[in-house]
């Protein structure tokens, strides 16, 4: 099946693509960006929001994702703010210097700088739209936060996120590793599953 995936983020689509190919899928990149607003309050919600309107615009089977970081700590902070958590009153703005990544970044652990519980987790919320039909899958990592930046690998936040068993961040984990136990990488290997299951 050829797959649009509703993403213009270079980081995203190489993970999507590493993850979805070998299972048969093939991943087209959007001709160019749309400014979706998402507006839902749940990862899912927004997930459907811009797999609908990439859908509407391309005509083809679209594939999109929510995730995010949630950390117990901060009430569930970031949430579905993850992207643009540096510019959101909760905790104080935070100075963009830099990418909007090291921004949230920063955010975070100062946030956490005096905090005992640094438990987190990643999850994600795939959303594949037929226009007809469609169908969802989540996935999640649990961890916890280091102190600080370590690895080049990966995007976002997982240079400070070190899953659960590992003493490596998954900014520090090779890329076929880190899709093995990703959010993203469950997620969409359980929307895999979901649909061989429905023979699409």
């Amino acid at each position: 099946m050829k797959v649009l995936v509703a993403t213009t983020n270079p980081g995203k689509l190489r993970e999507i693509e590493r993850i979805l190919s070998p299972l048969g899928y093939k991943v087209v990149k959007p001709p160019e960006k749309l400014e979706v607003k998402e507006t839902g309050r749940t990862f899912l919600e927004n997930a459907y929001l811009k797999a609908k309107a990439y859908h509407e615009r391309f005509g083809l089977p679209t594939l999109a994702d929510d995730s995010g970081l949630v950390v117990d700590s901060l009430g569930g902070y970031p949430g579905v703010f993850s992207s643009r958590f540096y510019s959101l009153e909760f905790g104080g703005k935070e100075e963009l210097k830099g990418s909007a990544d090291e921004a949230n970044v920063r955010k975070l652990l100062r946030l956490l700088q005096c905090e005992e519980d640094r438990r987190a987790k990643f999850v994600a919320f795939v959303v594949l739209y037929l226009g007809e039909k469609g169908f969802f899958a989540e996935g999640e990592c649990r961890g916890e936060i280091v102190e600080s930046p370590r690895g080049s690998g990966g995007f976002g936040y997982d240079p400070v996120f070190r899953p659960e068993g590992y003493d490596r961040t998954m900014a520090e984990l090779p890329p076929e590793e880190k899709d093995r136990i990703s959010h993203r990488g469950r997620a969409l290997r359980n929307l895999a599953g979901l649909l061989e299951s429905c023979d699409l």
